[in-house]
């Protein structure tokens, strides 16, 4: 029923203001995965939700690589491990906003952390424009930070199939939501003054802007997207 309600429950502005990160880290060849990517597709048509699809590559041992994994995936998620103080990492993990971690094929309780998320006062306002082949962001503090922020650039693309044919997951075809493509870091920002920062981004594919704690790996701040 929370579920039902999260997605039926209309966009307040709150959540233009400041929408929640949902990160998955996934993988072709996890059998337990399949359920979290189709739900992560809801997930991704949620106005107050950025949903980002990150493919790891510890599990290409198995029999199947999986094609969008990336090392970088696996260093992101390990950091995240490491911030929170965890010895391992899994799949299908989501991370919400940088700072939980919820088992992604367990809808309710996403919906709960994401809700709980929805609710925090904004902290950041932040803007995205683009300007030709680049992208203006823009951001101002609207409260004391306690450190830099990050400021990461991400791309990623709306949907993409694949047919897998070994590993566990041999002979289905899964459609994947918002599949990160590339993301890297425009810098550290303090706060102090606003920001306002030119970054290349040609081509069609969406661009998300995350603004975020400890280097990278803490809580998310602010973020938005241009599609």
């Amino acid at each position: 029923m929370a579920v039902v309600l999260f997605f039926a429950a209309p966009v307040v502005a709150q959540d233009a203001e400041r929408p929640v990160v949902v990160e998955l880290f996934t993988s072709q060849g996890c059998s337990s995965c399949p359920a979290a990517d189709k739900f992560f597709h809801k997930l991704a048509g949620h106005e107050g939700v950025i949903a980002l699809s990150l493919h790891v590559d510890y599990w290409d041992y198995i029999g199947w690589k999986d094609s969008f994994a990336s090392p970088a995936h696996t260093k992101r998620q390990r950091a995240y491990a490491k911030a929170a103080d965890r010895r391992v990492v899994y799949t299908p993990q989501m991370v919400i906003n940088g700072k939980d971690d919820v088992v992604g094929n367990r809808p309710m309780d996403v919906v709960d952390v994401i809700d709980r998320h929805r609710r925090l006062p904004r902290t950041v306002a932040l803007e995205l424009s683009r300007q030709g082949e680049s992208v203006l962001v823009e951001a101002e503090s609207l409260k004391q930070m306690d450190g830099p922020l990050t400021v990461q650039l991400v791309r990623f693309r709306p949907e993409s199939t694949v047919h897998i044919k070994r590993g566990e997951n041999a002979g289905r075809t899964i459609s994947y939501a918002n599949v990160v493509t590339e993301m890297r870091s425009l810098g550290d920002w303090d706060g102090s003054a606003p920001l306002r920062v030119t970054a290349e981004a040609g081509g069609d594919a969406p661009v998300a802007v995350l603004l975020q704690n400890k280097g990278g790996a803490g809580l998310i701040e602010a973020a938005a997207v241009l599609e």
